[in-house]
């Protein structure tokens, strides 16, 4: 392969493609269709970023692979590009404004680069690893809060409902101790939020690499915990829980709480 440069100019140019894409399906019309019931549906502006980051990215490192979430397996390549072309398709059919194109480099189990460019509001959060995380072109850190001022970013589990009451009672035990609890709709940007001192905690029964990958990157370099059930460390190509904190003590009493509701992943995908 050849050898990758990860930089402040390929940065750069991922933002700008996230930029010129968020342009395209912001206010175009669009069908909806279901993959696995109402509950998990795509739209075809779903299909039209993906297909639009796919021809945009590729020149930048012509031997780098594809994982995207709309059928887009391209795995048998050192490096992956692994992109979410809007995560948060529920919120974005609705136009709601918490929806983000995730775009991140991997090489095997490290990340290079993230970006997660917000679709309406053209907020964007990127990082390089090694070179901090960025909001807007600006260094960004988690917060200092202690877990009983935090506030914890999660979900129910929605494309499975069969581990509701397992996540309800997680949800639960946390929201005991903390601050409050927040449900923005969008792994990707939950997670910008936590690098960005906005919340800090983090938990979501099952995740996929599209929907976390660049916001991993990004948490990481803002000084965050985020591991997969049990301290995993990420793939970056299967589903997983994510537990995640602004600090170490945070993380461990998360999952702590995780992991007195469950003994092991309840799922295979």
């Amino acid at each position: 392969m050849q050898s990758v440069t990860i930089d402040e100019s390929l940065e750069k140019q991922v933002i700008d493609i996230a930029a010129r894409a968020a342009e395209i399906i912001k206010d175009s019309p669009f069908q909806i269709d279901e993959k696995d019931g109402p509950v998990n549906i795509v739209t075809t502006n779903d299909v039209a970023c993906q297909e639009f980051l796919y021809k945009e990215l590729a020149p930048l490192i012509p031997d780098a692979g594809f994982l995207g979430e709309e059928s887009l397996q391209d795995l048998d390549h050192p490096c992956l590009w692994v992109i979410d072309p809007i995560d948060g398709t529920a919120n974005y059919s609705r136009g709601i404004n918490e929806c983000a194109i995730s775009v991140a480099l991997v090489q095997g189990k490290e990340p290079l680069l993230g970006v997660v460019y917000n679709i309406f509001t053209g907020e964007v959060f990127s990082a390089r690893r090694g070179a901090g995380a960025r909001r807007n072109g600006k260094p960004i850190a988690v917060s200092g809060r202690d877990f009983a001022a935090g506030l914890l970013c999660t979900a129910m589990s929605v494309y499975n409902k069969a581990l509701a009451k397992t996540c309800s009672d997680i949800i639960y035990d946390a929201y005991m101790e903390c601050n409050d609890v927040r449900r923005f709709g969008g792994c990707a940007l939950e997670l910008c939020y936590l690098a960005a001192g906005r919340c800090d905690l983090y938990f979501e029964m099952r995740v996929f690499p599209w929907d976390y990958a660049a916001g991993y990157l990004i948490l990481k370099e803002a000084g965050g915990e985020l591991t997969g059930f049990g301290g995993e460390v990420l793939d970056f190509t299967k589903a997983t829980a994510l537990i995640g904190a602004n600090r170490r003590d945070n993380y461990e009493k998360m999952r702590a709480v995780v992991e007195k509701h469950m003994s092991a992943i309840p799922y295979k995908e």
